[in-house]
């Protein structure tokens, strides 16, 4: 069976004095597959889209900045992860310089700026506590993973890395 994943992109914004992070608190949709948790900022890539493209447009729609630098930080494949269990493929960047108006809110939820060493104590997906210290490691080195979702919850992590 071929592997035909939702594309998208994940991205986290870091403040001046990359102390902080903005993330989304997903409390606004009833029904939304990530209520209460908190989570960077993306989508779904849209047809005919790059995906730096596609990450400057989540940036830009969800939180009103645009991006100066964005730094990929590497791939995660989770097949079976979405709400009927669809494969998604994500791009993870950190957006290391931005400028704009930050807004406070958009229909998904509240977004707040929380301290980087602090982030694992939030309300996340499980999943995301494997991942995010590598997304914030002060190197070049990318990583791309799989992390197979099942029920909701991760069954296994594995990535290689490189520099």
């Amino acid at each position: 069976m071929p592997f035909t994943p939702i594309l998208a992109t994940l991205g986290y914004v870091l403040s001046p004095n990359g102390r902080e992070v903005l993330l989304i608190h997903r409390n606004r949709r009833p029904g939304d597959l990530h209520l209460g948790k908190y989570n960077g900022l993306g989508g779904k890539l849209d047809a005919g889209e790059d995906v730096v493209a596609c990450m400057r447009r989540e940036i830009r729609e969800e939180a009103g900045l645009e991006c100066d630098e964005l730094v990929l930080r590497g791939t995660i494949s989770w097949p079976g992860f979405g709400k009927d269990g669809e494969d998604w493929f994500a791009f993870i960047f950190r957006i290391d310089r931005w400028h704009g108006t930050l807004k406070t809110e958009n229909p998904e939820g509240t977004l707040e700026w929380v301290a980087v060493e602090r982030i694992l104590d939030l309300p996340l997906w499980e999943g995301d506590r494997h991942f995010l210290p590598l997304v914030f490691e002060k190197t070049s080195r990318q990583f791309h993973g799989v992390m197979p979702y099942r029920d909701g919850r991760p069954l296994s992590w594995m990535y290689s890395a490189r520099a």
